[in-house]
């Protein structure tokens, strides 16, 4: 293998790998080698854009064992949805099993759809002795750790440590069928998006430099709702535009969750996260926004408060797009542009890091031991949701335990 730059494949090919394919302009190691897709026509047209922006000669393969086993391949970024993640990954470690060669795997979030699925994934990479990290964006945010930097060097450092992180990412839907469904997804919103917010909260009360260990989870509240999407009308509207499998009337999934950790730390402080996520925003678009409160100092970060902004009249009439914003609702009027969402967004910093931390023989900062305490996290959430009351970190049962989103048997508030 070359010791110089890193060969990857992806596993999918829809609009997250894309986002990945596009982060990588930014990043001066990687060259993208491979796409497998269960759709043969999308893997060839991810491939295309890899090879479109000049980020790698991509080609598509017939499976991921003959990705994985082709000599170009140094790393396998997983980005395929939910309910195929366990099959993916134990295809990959088949192959590297059979004397394929990786230096790592990185797979998207949330790790797993349960805390058995986690466990499951995280004994088959240890198996085989492959390098992994975890794909949280977010804890790569430049605007996010800048702040968090100058917070805890200036305002922490004098007045003492922070004790209360807020984040939030809010948009109006996911793009695909599969993300709408519990029994594929895992769940509702919570599993969808928590695994971001949950980790910011923690990533911003925890000091730079120190472990992760250094604050722990506790106690957890949760609470999940459907606010929108069980409405009849917005229910009819989501089967049409998504298919039949997605029925709200007869099946919903949570559009809208919050969660309370308490943290402890080494000394026996109390600290507080707060996180919430939405499928209801109905705004510009994706929305992120992360606070941080101290003794004597604040922070906030809004990811549509951007410096470039333009503005269409009525007579400016064309087709919907996401060229401004992902989860774009509006194409009149004053709009926010992100300019480069995959740096925006922390994608770039992300795959740069993990890139060099394969090429060198290293652990990356976020592992899947971080992905599957997210996973522990996700499903007290749900727990705590399902009792109404809050509840220990690792409860009694939380290694079988499926949320009643996933198995089709939760009802919205109010109904019987």
């Amino acid at each position: 293998m070359p010791s110089g730059r890193l060969g990857i494949g992806f596993i999918g090919s829809g609009f997250i790998t894309r986002f990945h394919i596009r982060s990588m302009v930014g990043v001066r190691d990687v060259d993208v080698r491979g796409i497998w897709s269960p759709s043969s026509a999308h893997a060839e047209s991810a491939a295309a854009l890899a090879r479109d922006l000049d980020v790698g000669s991509a080609r598509a393969f017939p499976s991921i064992e003959a990705m994985v086993a082709d000599p170009e391949i140094d790393a396998v970024w997983l980005c395929g949805p939910n309910h195929a993640r366990l099959a993916n990954i134990e295809a990959v470690c088949a192959a590297v099993g059979n004397g394929a060669r990786l230096r790592g795997l990185a797979c998207e979030k949330p790790l797993a759809r349960t805390v058995a699925e986690a466990k499951r994934i995280k004994t088959l990479v240890d198996r085989v002795g492959l390098r992994h990290g975890y794909l949280e964006n977010q804890l790569f945010a430049p605007a996010v750790n800048r702040g968090r930097e100058l917070l805890w060097a200036r305002g922490a450092a004098l007045t003492g440590r922070p004790y209360l992180a807020r984040a939030a990412e809010e948009h109006s839907g996911p793009h695909s069928p599969w993300f709408w469904r519990g029994d594929l997804q895992g769940g509702g919103v919570l599993s969808d998006m928590m695994c971001h917010s949950i980790e910011v909260v923690r990533h911003l009360l925890t000091a730079p430099g120190a472990p992760r260990s250094s604050i722990r989870p506790v106690r957890l509240t949760g609470h999940i709702a459907s606010l929108k999407w069980t409405r009849p009308a917005y229910s009819d509207k989501l089967r049409q535009a998504m298919g039949d499998e997605v029925d709200y009337r007869t099946r919903p999934a949570e559009d809208f969750a919050s969660v309370t950790v308490e943290y402890e730390t080494d000394d026996g402080a109390l600290l507080l996260g707060e996180a919430t996520t939405s499928w209801t925003y109905v705004g510009a678009g994706l929305r992120l926004s992360m606070e941080l409160l101290g003794p004597e100092y604040s922070m906030s970060l809004n990811s549509l408060d951007t410096g470039l902004k333009l503005f269409f009249s009525r007579v400016v009439r064309g087709e919907a797009g996401e060229d401004l914003v992902e989860k774009q609702n509006a194409d009149i009027g004053l709009m926010p542009v992100v300019v480069d969402e995959a740096a925006e967004y922390g994608y770039t910093a992300e795959n740069r890091h993990m890139a060099r931390a394969f090429l060198r023989g290293e652990t990356p900062a976020v592992t899947f031991d971080d992905g599957v305490e997210v996973v522990e996290l996700l499903m007290t959430a749900y727990m705590s949701a399902e009792q109404g009351r809050t509840l220990a970190v690792q409860p009694e049962g939380l290694d079988t335990f499926v949320p009643a989103v996933a198995t089709g048997t939760w009802k919205k508030e109010g109904t019987d």
